[in-house]
């Protein structure tokens, strides 16, 4: 079915799209313009909608706005934002009232004319899609980016070739409850994540699954082998799959020698890619991440492509980004690091010892396991958000603290705290912003406190 025939399909019903945040906007534009009865649901206001809501107002679109915006939520065909999964009792009522629900995403994937390659992941997505991206078109191909990272691409369907990839990062989120799955589906990792947001730990990890659920058996699943839960996904898959390791052997896979060799080896038949000693990006979590691409686009690229990616990637921005050098201190920006684990990945990636600061909102997830870790790695630890006082116990709790190792500072304000950890450098500092917590208690995303966190930096 081509997009045109999808629209089409769509007159003469009611179609809802709950959330008119950026991934749905295109969408709401295209209903819209094809002349479908539509009605966008959001918790904002008219006015915090802005030049959306006028636009959108004057095609025809209705709106339900404000708190409480779902409650009188229902239609034919219902689009879900992200972040409103669906066992939410107004899409489950929907539902059982014969509504349809689906995802701009859904539908793209459903919809999209050539071969989709996808990753999942508690962390890695970003870096791991875009490289997977990169060495695609150091062959020659023609990609389209999309799903977290870059923009949606329902609206542009009709302009994408057979011959053509598609790359999509994909969260538990837009996964939940899907429906289909990408030719390749890979995950990069999983551990406790979006705890706040998931009924629980089995949700989260079924969410995840579901990039392999509905495959063809000529597809291919990339896993994790150092990873228990991800492995255990081997079992369910009804595709053919390929595992990655830093820590032995697997075939048909990619994997690190001993020696710092990375690895691929099929049908029993070992070739040597590259050293990991050449990876421009820095830490082992990365040369994972390098592997994962590698197991991805095997047999899609040559591996002359691939090298050449690996020799010359340098990074995606809030992703361990050297902001800057300043009187001999340098500031690193790991704004994605919402995490603890992506946070340890992050500390682990340096020798000396760091002033760190961390923060944010909460995710449900414990911190326990980050506290020996700040012990070890950091000198002066600034805490700010509403995780402050968890991250803070859990330093002080662990069994390697010692009053005073690291010190630890309070400071409500974040241009405040950036400001305190600069004013605290010494040359041959490093100053990491890496929170272990999402950025939502005073940020609308992570890129957004990153960006803050360089121009503090940039005015020092």
């Amino acid at each position: 079915m081509t997009l045109k025939e999808y629209l089409a399909s769509l007159q003469g019903k009611r179609v809802s799209v709950v959330g008119a945040g950026l991934s749905n906007r295109p969408l709401v534009g295209l209903l819209a313009d094809s002349g479908v009865d539509t009605t966008v649901y959001d918790k904002s206001d008219a006015a915090g909608l802005g030049a959306f809501y006028e636009d959108m107002s004057a095609k025809g679109v209705k709106f339900y706005l404000g708190e409480g915006y779902l409650a009188g939520l229902s239609g034919d065909v219902i689009f879900r934002s992200p972040s409103v999964l669906p066992f939410r009792p107004e899409l489950e009522k929907a539902a059982e009232q014969g509504a349809l629900i689906t995802s701009e995403m859904e539908v793209f994937m459903s919809l999209c004319p050539c071969p989709i390659l996808a990753v999942t992941g508690s962390d890695g997505k970003t870096t791991t899609t875009t490289l997977i991206a990169k060495m695609l078109e150091a062959s020659g191909r023609k990609v389209w980016l999309g799903g977290n990272i870059g923009h949606p691409l329902l609206a542009e369907t009709d302009g994408i070739g057979p011959h053509d990839a598609v790359v999509l990062e994909l969260s538990s989120f837009q996964l939940h409850s899907m429906m289909c799955s990408p030719d390749v589906a890979v995950i990069t990792n999983m551990a406790p994540n979006h705890l706040d947001i998931h009924k629980d730990y089995a949700d989260y990890i079924e969410a995840k699954k579901q990039i392999f659920k509905h495959q063809r058996q000529n597809a291919k699943l990339v896993l994790n082998h150092d990873n228990a839960v991800t492995a255990a996904c081997a079992d369910e898959a009804n595709s053919f799959v390929w595992w990655f390791s830093r820590k032995e052997p697997v075939s048909p896979g990619v994997y690190l020698r001993p020696d710092g060799m990375i690895c691929a080896a099929v049908n029993g038949e070992e070739t040597e890619v590259l050293p990991a000693s050449d990876i421009r990006i820095p830490g082992m979590h990365n040369v994972e991440n390098m592997m994962t691409a590698f197991a991805a686009v095997w047999g899609l690229t040559d591996i002359d492509a691939m090298r050449s990616v690996a020799r010359t990637f340098t990074g995606v921005a809030h992703r361990l980004e050297t902001v800057r050098g300043h009187k001999g201190v340098t500031y690193i920006n790991d704004s994605i690091a919402s995490s603890p684990d992506r946070t340890l990945a992050g500390l682990a990636c340096f020798d000396e010892k760091l002033i760190l600061i961390a923060g944010g909102k909460d995710k449900g997830v414990p911190f326990d396991s980050l506290g020996p870790a700040i012990c070890k790695h950091v000198k002066k630890l600034y805490l700010t958000g509403l995780t402050a006082g968890k991250i803070k116990d859990a330093v002080m709790n662990a069994p390697e603290y010692v009053p005073g190792a690291p010190e630890i500072l309070e400071i409500e304000d974040f241009t405040e705290t950036v400001k305190a950890a600069a004013a605290a450098a010494e040359p041959g500092d490093t100053v990491l912003m890496s929170p272990a917590s999402t950025s939502f208690d005073r940020f609308r995303n992570f890129e957004e406190r990153g960006d803050l966190f360089r121009r503090i930096v940039e005015e020092l």
